[in-house]
């Protein structure tokens, strides 16, 4: 017999408003530079909210300065670099962007010249905000769920699964969370704690959310 929360899970999606800052880096040591003065929320714009932008494909570079690196500079070493750093293992913004600093710092340390734009484009630094977009989906069952998530804009994703993180400043996803207080089922919630938004897509972390859901249902029902 499926568990029915009594508080049911409400399924928000949400929208970015940009804006430009007038930082611009046409070579990796004022990339470098500007990303120390740069607000915190240019920080995120450039690495969590990547994935809002890039719903279906998370890319080999899956966040800005390292797809600037690769594509625009054609640095591929920085680029790579810069690829691997998981936004999501970092405890605030500060650390993220000491972290990628002193990457490109090392990097640069190591060549003669300063690699910079010849052919591409010079690299903006911009931040957003996230503004919540209620889809109107309310649900208490775990089927309700799972069916919920199937079908609701990938923005909600995101927002429940990595904007959440930074909201409420700890390493937890909303959807985990509900499923363990709200549906007092701590092992799915753990499992769905440990999927890592960071490797794919929205619709890949979709598609691993809902096959986490159909298992347990399976076991549930």
């Amino acid at each position: 017999m499926l568990l029915e929360a009594t508080n049911p899970f409400h399924f928000i999606g949400c929208a970015e408003l940009r804006e430009i800052l007038g930082k611009r880096a046409e070579d990796e040591k004022a990339l470098a530079d500007l990303l120390a003065e740069v607000p915190p929320g240019s920080v995120y714009y450039h690495t969590h909210s990547f994935f809002l932008r890039h719903r279906f494909i998370a890319g080999q570079y899956p966040n800005d300065f390292a797809a600037w690196a690769a594509t625009q500079v054609r640095d591929p070493v920085l680029g790579e670099r810069l690829a691997v750093i998981d936004p999501f293992e970092f405890g605030d913004l500060e650390a993220l962007r000491e972290e990628i600093v002193s990457v490109i710092d090392d990097h640069l340390s190591r060549l003669r010249m300063i690699p910079r734009v010849v052919t591409g484009e010079p690299f903006d630094f911009m931040q957003s905000h996230v503004v919540e977009v209620p889809t109107g989906l309310a649900v208490r069952t775990l089927r309700e769920f799972r069916d919920a998530l199937a079908e609701v804009d990938a923005s909600a994703i995101y927002f429940h699964l990595m904007e959440a993180r930074v909201r409420q400043g700890r390493r937890e996803s909303d959807f985990s969370t509900w499923i363990e207080r709200g549906l007092g089922l701590p092992q799915v919630a753990e499992r769905v704690r440990k999927v890592n938004p960071y490797v794919g897509s929205l619709e890949r972390i979709r598609s691993r959310l809902l096959t986490l859901c159909d298992e347990a249902l399976a076991q549930l029902e």
